[in-house]
């Protein structure tokens, strides 16, 4: 089969924004995006999850079930991740924690920049859980509901360059982690405006499959 991205959320364009970028980062694999139809339209914060959460365990035993040679939950807050871990017969990986393991593994201190204050709890918890506290600097909100890196793709692009830019510049960091899966649209303008390394989650969870499947 090939490796499925579960979009929890129920927006299919960050689905196809993700498979897109999954298929350059990790050409050597196959990749297909399956959107919850029954997801709420975007994640923010734990309402949101809870709500995300059953729909998407059903999608990941069907792709369990269809013999998936890996899948990635394509949610940066690792939505239900344990969970799906230990319902799928193969290998299951979160964005948040891919990216958070691949600067770990590099020895880079990094922060994170996510959209709005209420996911900043919930990753801050996922970072410690994972035993990585020790690498993170800050995780800083930049006040752009996910929605809008859509919608408002300019005004959000010139927020999360301007938050990326206050970390590098306070957080005496090495990495900057984009905290949401659709910041896919603004990897290359983060890139282009730091010195240090950005890490883009969903990139890192296609490359992270060429290891475990």
């Amino acid at each position: 089969m090939a490796v499925v991205i579960i979009n929890p959320n129920s927006t299919a364009s960050m689905t196809d924004a993700m498979v897109e970028m999954a298929r350059r980062s990790a050409p050597g694999l196959q990749f297909e995006g399956w959107t919850s139809r029954h997801g709420p339209p975007s994640i923010q914060g734990a309402e949101d999850g809870d709500v995300a959460t059953p729909p998407l365990l059903k999608l990941v035993k069907e792709a369990s079930d269809a013999q998936a040679d890996g899948i990635i939950i394509g949610c940066f807050d690792d939505t239900a991740l344990g969970h799906a871990a230990a319902l799928a017969d193969c290998p299951v990986v979160g964005l948040g924690q891919c990216a958070y393991h691949y600067a770990a593994l590099r020895n880079w201190r990094f922060s994170v920049v996510t959209t709005l204050a209420v996911s900043v709890p919930i990753l801050e918890t996922n970072i410690y859980s994972m035993g990585l506290g020790a690498y993170v600097s800050k995780v800083r909100a930049s006040d752009i509901p996910v929605l809008d890196l859509e919608s408002s793709p300019e005004r959000a692009s010139a927020q999360i360059v301007n938050e990326a830019l206050e970390a590098q510049a306070n957080d005496n960091i090495s990495a900057l982690i984009l905290g949401c899966a659709g910041m896919v649209q603004v990897v290359e303008n983060v890139e282009r405006a730091l010195r240090i390394r950005t890490i883009d989650p969903v990139a890192c969870a296609a490359r992270g499959m060429t290891w475990l499947v």
